[in-house]
């Protein structure tokens, strides 16, 4: 029974990744909110998330995180009115693809950010995954198959919910969702068809509105299918999700002559992010400094961009002390580029000046205050040198104000347990779980705090209070939950309480 559960989930998943977008917004509210509300479907996409960070497949880099989450937001911003949530994230799979995920996550490969050419490219491939969320293509493709899709909804629902409550391997729920991907693509190609020109168009003005070039979407996807071929194995998982014709390449070339906008410079974060991926898709056992050295060889030209990288390749080979001085030149030759400096304080922490290291990163912050990858990285420092006050200090400032990640709220649980505040450091872990959808889990830590002697009043009254706001979210006779009604006095879907992490 449990396999059958599971391969449904597959199914769900295979939605994700098989969507795709018009320019005339059709009318999808109440028929759509009467199949799958979007509560639910935030619901299906968190399980789901939750699931591909326990099995190890999201990347926990807070400067790619940070970048593909700006670039990701800058778009959402164009495309929606703002009810919609959206989570941007980096899936370490060196395959070409990317899918969006009900309730608004939207994965993307490193293999893809790395076959791009330019920072459009990239912002087109994006922009047409957030086109299947805000035209919620999965309640239209289940309302447009009737009550037996509603059925399979419920059923890959539990099986989801399953996998999470009673430790069925995440492993096992991917291969699954692998094996049914290809057999649900194939059973919903004609609904999918048009909802991948919908995509692409809507997709296209929301580039233009950002002010991205709305011909590298058509570009990209002829690209990959040039390059590539269009038979056979070699077709990249993306062209095999997003089935790429003349007749639809065209179709979009055409809508995008429409828009005259100057084309736009790359960014200075998407050239340092495709070397930093570059380097952390390598294979273990790898020798980083031999790889780069090999790859700077084939290079015509060396972009500051390919200095940063092979600083990066020294310090992740054990030569720090090489990186140094390549960092401190690019610090000084840009100032006001953040990832320099973040970079130059890990080499000197690494050869051991703590010191110079800590100067480097206080200077940044003041540069850059409440940066969120800068501020992990001194914290880190900090933890290092034996300051997990001044760490806890910092990151508190930081996530009061800045929402925070499952790994950032585990950070400074790890800070506030260094620094000796064992009650905050349990309260911490409570957030922690409240964002993976384990209310029952961020119960225990909450009770575990309360038990924590020494406690002050505000820290007290605190703990009990959040317990008590958690407690809410329990439906009456069940001892588990994934996550809680949404919040009645907000206009858009907030399925599970949001973390608190202020004094």
């Amino acid at each position: 029974m449990r396999r059958i559960l599971l391969s449904f989930a597959a199914g769900l998943l295979a939605w994700g990744s098989a969507w795709p977008a018009a320019e005339d917004l059709p009318d999808i509210g109440t028929p759509a909110d009467a199949t799958i509300s979007q509560n639910d479907e935030y619901q299906i996409g968190l399980m789901v998330v939750k699931g591909l960070r326990d099995a190890g497949r999201i990347l926990e880099d807070p400067e790619t995180t940070e970048y593909i989450q700006s670039i990701g937001s800058r778009l959402a911003s164009h495309a929606q009115d703002g009810r919609q949530r959206f989570t941007f994230f980096v899936v370490k799979d060196p395959s070409i693809n990317a899918f969006a995920l009900p309730g608004g996550f939207v994965g993307v490969n490193e293999g893809l950010i790395l076959a791009t050419a330019d920072e459009s490219e990239l912002a087109g491939v994006l922009a047409h995954e957030i086109a299947h969320v805000t035209q919620r293509h999965v309640a239209r493709s289940i309302q447009a198959e009737g009550r037996s899709s509603l059925v399979s909804a419920a059923a890959m629902l539990a099986a989801i919910l399953i996998g999470a409550t009673t430790g069925v391997s995440a492993d096992v729920m991917t291969g699954a969702i692998a094996v049914a991907q290809g057999a649900a693509a194939q059973q919903r190609l004609n609904f999918t068809r048009a909802n991948e020109y919908e995509a692409d168009r809507i997709g296209i003005g929301t580039m233009a509105a950002s002010g991205f070039d709305p011909q590298a979407m058509p570009a990209f996807f002829e690209t990959l299918g040039r390059r590539m071929g269009l038979q056979g194995s070699q077709v990249p998982e993306l062209l095999q999700s997003h089935p790429v014709t003349t007749a639809r390449i065209a179709e979009s070339r055409n809508r995008a002559r429409q828009y005259d906008i100057p084309l736009p410079p790359d960014s200075i974060s998407y050239g340092l992010t495709r070397e930093r991926l570059r380097l952390l898709s390598l294979s273990t056992g790898t020798d980083a400094r031999t790889y780069y050295s090999q790859y700077l060889a084939t290079e015509k030209v060396r972009t500051d961009a390919q200095r940063y990288g092979q600083a990066l390749s020294l310090m992740q080979s054990g030569a720090a002390e090489e990186a140094i001085p390549i960092l401190q030149g690019l610090s000084e030759k840009h100032p006001d580029v953040m990832q320099y400096r973040s970079a130059l304080g890990e080499a000197q922490m690494a050869t051991g000046e703590r010191q110079e290291s800590l100067s480097t990163f206080a200077r940044a912050l003041t540069l850059f205050p409440r940066n969120v990858p800068l501020t992990v990285r001194y914290a880190e420092a900090l933890m290092r040198a034996d300051q997990p006050k001044k760490a806890h200090e910092i990151l508190l400032d930081l996530f009061n104000t800045v929402y925070p990640t499952p790994e950032q709220c585990r950070l400074i649980a790890l800070a506030a347990n260094s620094a000796g505040d064992v009650g905050d450091a349990y309260y911490y872990m409570s957030e922690y779980h409240v964002m993976s959808g384990e209310l029952m889990l961020a119960l225990n830590q909450l009770q575990l705090a309360l038990a924590v002697p020494n406690l002050s009043e505000v820290q007290r009254a605190r703990f009990q209070a959040r317990l008590e706001e958690l407690r809410e979210y329990l439906p009456k006779g069940k001892a588990r939950v994934a996550a809680g009604p949404p919040d009645k006095g907000s206009s858009r879907p907030d399925p599970q309480p949001r973390p608190h992490l202020a004094r």
